[in-house]
């Protein structure tokens, strides 16, 4: 049975919608693709050459346009370019070196840039685009390694005790900055185990003064910097001048640079964990609701590429205004028509949301005859505290969350918590709203130490969840999973926990 909160919401959403005082949706909710690229994809099969070369290309163009660029990328890599007329061609080079280079592909750049050679009739700001690309993927091939290594010989065989902190203490980040501090200070002090922090002020500093500075402070490595663009300039680069311990993900889709490691808290690995939960469990086809912005569609693209890369289809998938009615995008998700959800392509629901909008979702669902539909979520519906009343709305949404937030689903309580001494501390000290950010910190402090050794990081059970260290530096997360009942997250301890098969 629902909680009868939900019912009461449900009730009054249908007054509502019967006395006409239900607020007129957007302009625009679900951004329909102008066309299927798949089904472009599948008629390619069918063609024959020419035609299927332009078919692709048309549908690589849909994909790219949707914010799908590896699909895109997998869609214009497997045209045959030389089945195109010249306009196409210069249409396909264009395009497939722009994916290229933000795959950081430099061999898929050098065979788009063929086309220069070609005297393809072209512009002229299109043939120095080009140019600039070709030359970019001829440099990066001059300077790439035969292999990515991530070990750190200078730090091989010792202790790792004294580490330079670079974060901003002004700016925009400053208070993420603060929370990270503060958590890994506090840590350091329970600890009690000989390392020395240094800090530095990253909104003073240049990247080249910050390691210049940690270099004169006898560090043997540096955590930070913070902000994205920065991970980025340094993940583009050969090296870096002293072991780094990045707090966040750069832009591009791997790390190139030595001595780089990266580690934050990223919406798109839980969207990536969610995808293979949900197929997992049995479920092939999916809708999708994620907010209509830049984080929306990262994170909404990461779930869709994950997904499809596992077998499984998303078959509605909507964009939706935070701050218009949530019965605009249940209709279109969940294929609405009259008052009645039409689930026959739809086992699952993939939810990207606040608190605030998420609670309204499985009353909406149950207004429309979806009340089972299984839910799948990423942390940030979670606000971290007790609520039952509020969240008995979520009741039977499973979501997943870092062990610090949700210690009896993640470990069976807080006594066997990772670092307990430092959590109760920080547990009684911080808002709920930056206890996620104070057990980053608390991980990124425990990572840096192990920076010596870095097969201890592989495996690590921290506050934040189970680390695992890519082949290009870039530290990942798997988080447990809670489901919420009675408004309280609970275990969820069996796979495949619905019992549907694959």
């Amino acid at each position: 049975m629902k909680q009868s909160l939900r019912g009461l919401l449900a009730t009054a959403f249908m007054a509502l919608l019967i006395t006409g005082c239900a607020m007129q949706p957007p302009s625009v909710v679900d951004r329909a693709p102008d066309q299927d690229a798949g089904r472009l994809l599948s008629q390619a099969e069918q063609q024959a050459p020419e035609q299927a070369a332009q078919t692709r290309l048309e549908a690589a163009n849909i994909l790219a346009r949707q914010g799908q660029r590896e699909s895109a990328f997998e869609a214009a890599s497997s045209i045959d370019e030389a089945q195109l007329g010249d306009t196409d061609r210069l249409r396909w080079a264009m395009l497939f070196s722009e994916l290229a280079r933000g795959m950081n592909d430099p061999q898929a750049v050098l065979r788009a840039t063929q086309v220069l050679d070609d005297e393809l009739p072209m512009q002229a700001n299109q043939q120095q685009t080009l140019a600039e690309r070709r030359q970019w993927a001829q440099e990066a091939l001059d300077q790439r390694p035969d292999e990515v290594q991530v070990a750190l010989p200078e730090l091989e065989g010792t202790d790792v005790r004294r580490i330079a902190v670079a974060l901003p203490e002004s700016g925009p980040l400053s208070s993420v900055a603060s929370t990270l501090t503060t958590a890994m200070r506090r840590h350091n002090e329970i600890s009690d185990d000989g390392v020395q922090l240094t800090f530095i002020d990253a909104s003073q500093y240049s990247l080249d003064e910050i390691y210049s500075r940690a270099e004169q402070m006898n560090a043997q490595l540096l955590i930070g910097p913070l902000d994205k663009e920065q991970v980025t300039q340094l993940e583009e680069r050969d090296s870096v001048p002293l072991p780094t311990l990045a707090l966040n993900y750069g832009h591009n889709s791997s790390n190139q640079a030595q001595r780089l490691l990266q580690y934050g808290l990223s919406a798109e690995d839980e969207a990536r964990q969610a995808a293979r939960r949900a197929y997992q469990d049995g479920h092939r086809q999916v809708a999708v609701m994620v907010p209509d912005n830049d984080w929306g569609r990262r994170v909404g693209e990461a779930f869709w590429n994950e997904y499809q890369r596992l077998g499984g289809e998303v078959t509605n998938a909507v964009r939706y205004n935070p701050s218009s009615p949530v019965s605009n995008a249940v209709q279109t998700a969940l294929n609405v028509s009259g008052e009645r959800a039409r689930l026959g392509n739809i086992d699952a629901l993939f939810l990207l949301a606040l608190p605030d909008y998420a609670r309204q979702v499985p009353p909406t669902m149950d207004y429309y005859y979806a009340p089972d539909l299984p839910i799948y979520a990423t942390s940030h519906l979670h606000e971290g505290r007790r609520q039952t009343r509020l969240d008995q709305d979520l009741n039977d949404v499973m979501f997943m969350d870092i062990p610090w937030q949700i210690p009896d689903a993640a470990v069976g309580g807080e006594e066997v918590l990772p670092f307990y001494a430092t959590y109760q501390q920080l547990r009684d000290e911080s808002d709920a709203s930056m206890f996620r950010l104070m057990a980053m910190g608390v991980d990124a402090y425990e990572l840096a130490k192990r920076m010596s050794d870095l097969s201890d990081i592989n495996g690590l059970n921290g506050s934040t969840g189970r680390m695992s260290l890519a082949s290009d530096g870039r530290i990942h997360r798997e988080l447990p999973w809670a489901k919420f009942q009675n408004g309280t997250p609970a275990p969820i301890l069996i796979p495949g926990l619905l019992g549907n098969e694959p």
